[in-house]
This record gives structure tokens, C-alpha cells and sequence, in this order.
């Protein structure tokens, strides 16, 4: 399944917001995409879209936010700031992939560690600053 397209920021929430509804626990979801692409913008969606009703915020310092909903704890994770892969190997993703839900941004800069998603998420810019391209993708990237 591959669903690509432009979308305004609002757009963009309402289909976070029904990803969200439509993912099983325990989900898994890779948003990928340079900065400013709406990475942490799609997150907030999928956190309302789960249930979570306090503000949803990027981890980049932090490196993972936890967030309690309705169906358990919504991991967001931001790899940003790693230098190196093996950094990540000092998260407990067991413990991440047992929540609801996790979101994880920038997950290249920490594979092979990081679980294989459940979906996809590639956000990128076009020349409307108020619209962004949106590629969705069930399953491990290729």
C-alpha cells in the first residue's frame, strides 16, 4: 500500500489523525523527511488521533516523550541528534514497542536498531510553504 499526495497542514492532521485510528496497537510508525517537513506536526495528529490529550512536543533534546492515552503509553522518539547508528542501541526499544504506539523521526540516523515500521511516513516541501507532499507505505522499507 503506497497512498502519496500534497496536502495542506490540515490535510496533514486529518490523515495522522486517521492513521492513528486505523493502526493496531503496538504500531510502529517511521516519519521520515528534512527539517521542517512536518514531522513533529504529523505526530501531534497520530497522538490525537490515539487519544492523547496533553501537547505533543518534539523530543529532539529529550530524545523520546512518552504520552498516556486511552490504549497505553505513545512513544515518540526523535533521532535527530544522533551522530552514529549504534547510539540508538542505548534506547530500550523493547520496552518502546510495547505501548500503543511509537513514533519514531529521523530513523535512519539509528537503523539497525530501530524496529521495522509498521508504516512509512515520508514528508517533504514543494513550492507552496503551506502545503507539504505526504507519502504513506505499510511495512520495512525496501
Amino acid at each position: 500500500m503506497t497512498r502519496e499526495g500534497a496536502l495542506t497542514a490540515s490535510q496533514l492532521g486529518d490523515a495522522a489523525a486517521a492513521l492513528a485510528r486505523d493502526l493496531p496497537r503496538g504500531a510502529v510508525v517511521w516519519l521520515q523527511g528534512e527539517l521542517g517537513a512536518g514531522k513533529t506536526t504529523f505526530a501531534q495528529a497520530f497522538a490525537r488521533g490515539r487519544g492523547v490529550a496533553v501537547p505533543v512536543t518534539s523530543p529532539t533534546f529529550t530524545l523520546v516523550h512518552r504520552y498516556d492515552g486511552p490504549a497505553g503509553p505513545l512513544y515518540h522518539v526523535d533521532c535527530y541528534r544522533f551522530r552514529a547508528p549504534d547510539e540508538a542501541a542505548d534506547l530500550d526499544w523493547e520496552s518502546l514497542t510495547a505501548g500503543d504506539a511509537l513514533l519514531v523521526e529521523w530513523p535512519e540516523r539509528g537503523a539497525p536498531w530501530i524496529p521495522h515500521p509498521t508504516v512509512r511516513v515520508l514528508l517533504g516541501h514543494v513550492d507552496d510553504p503551506e502545503r507539504r507532499t505526504v507519502g504513506i507505505m505499510a511495512g520495512a522499507p525496501a
